[in-house]
């Protein structure tokens, strides 16, 4: 029977640290090798067989997964903020790191991080690029209104990025030099750039074969649309990798960090190890929400009657991730359930009426 090998890799842009070890520890072989595919594949040929592997997640650590997933027994990938043996080491390079990365393999100590699917995680990529190009349009409509701040113009700031009305500002405005005015076109030019972009990149995502029917139940919640629904779906990939609501809520980052020691406990602010792309989608749906949503609006008024609107938008956002969770689960259309027991109760009080 063959012993099975257990390989750490150090992942980096252009090379890859390796460590290949027994179950004792004792190391096989160690090296770097380039992250050009003829390379590993090279690489590959040579690796004695079976291994399982780990890697630490990067910006390069998806493609080289789907690389070597096909010739691995099994392959993970380790979340680096719960790292702490190799942050915390006090020699530090990428040989130790590889060597450190195979030993928490054997041991079964590895921090493993969940890795989407290849076809989830191009979603993924595109839904994130769409934030890109929502963030740029916005920087050049602000970039516009300052321009004309800068020279002293009047304007209306709800009438501003509309096409007809920015049109007729530049025509009528005296006290704008010719060269601010080419610099509001090219402003008022890339933010309809961008805003083309990202609505085509949205509505592809809809289209989508994998997300359309799901994105269709997760909208039938009062108050989540289009972009919450689709990041949701995106980001979170398989919903049953949450136990409960609480470990959904702490993935978002909607839960307070905590710190005990020694019987005492002390609560800090929302934590920053989420995923910041829900969080962010999240908050701003929850601030608009409860206008759509009688049962968010309770949550929101309860807690904003308590002195804390910040509390009360955080709550909102809490009992949507409660509510995502659920249809996500069940696969099934959002139903608040003071309803579904009205209809419970309807259905037997018709089942239980005597046939006419």
């Amino acid at each position: 029977m063959n012993s099975l090998y257990y390989l750490g890799l150090d992942v980096h842009k252009k090379t890859i640290s390796y460590c290949l070890k027994l179950v004792d520890g004792s190391i096989v072989a160690e090296g770097t090798v380039s992250t050009q595919r003829k390379s590993l594949e090279a690489w590959l040929r040579q690796l004695p067989k079976p291994w399982c592997g780990a890697m630490e997640a990067t910006l390069f650590t998806g493609w080289i997964y789907d690389f070597l997933l096909p010739h691995a027994k099994s392959l993970q990938v380790a979340h680096p903020a719960m790292l702490k043996a190799i942050s915390a080491s006090k020699k530090k390079n990428d040989k130790v790191d590889a060597r450190m990365l195979a030993d928490l393999l054997r041991c079964n100590l590895l921090p493993v991080c969940y890795m989407a699917p290849p076809e989830l995680r191009e979603l993924r990529r595109l839904l994130r690029y769409r934030s890109l190009m929502v963030r740029q349009a916005v920087r050049m409509k602000n970039k516009t209104a300052g321009l004309l701040m800068e020279v002293g113009a009047e304007y209306n700031k709800e009438k501003l990025h509309q096409a007809g009305y920015f049109r007729d500002l530049l025509e009528t405005v005296e006290e704008v030099p010719d060269s601010v005015k080419d610099l509001l076109k090219i402003s008022r030019g890339a933010a309809e750039l961008f805003d083309e972009a990202q609505r085509r990149l949205v509505l592809g995502l809809l289209r989508n074969p994998l997300l359309k029917q799901r994105v269709e139940r997760l909208r039938s919640i009062r108050g989540v649309g289009e972009i919450l629904a689709l990041t949701w779906a995106v980001e979170v990939g398989e919903p049953s990798r949450f136990p409960t609501v609480g470990h959904a809520l702490s993935y978002c980052g909607l839960t307070s960090a905590q710190i005990s020691s020694a019987g005492k406990e002390q609560r800090a602010p929302i934590s920053k190890q989420r995923n910041k792309h829900l969080q962010t989608i999240l908050i701003e749906a929850a601030k608009v929400a409860p206008l759509w949503n009688p049962q968010l609006k309770l949550v929101h008024e309860r807690e904003k009657n308590r002195g804390n609107p910040n509390r009360a938008t955080l709550a909102v956002a809490r009992k949507l991730v409660a509510y995502l969770l659920a249809v996500d689960r069940s696969g099934q259309q959002f139903q608040p359930r003071a309803i579904a027991e009205k209809e419970s109760r309807c259905l037997e009080e018709q089942v239980a009426m005597p046939a006419q």
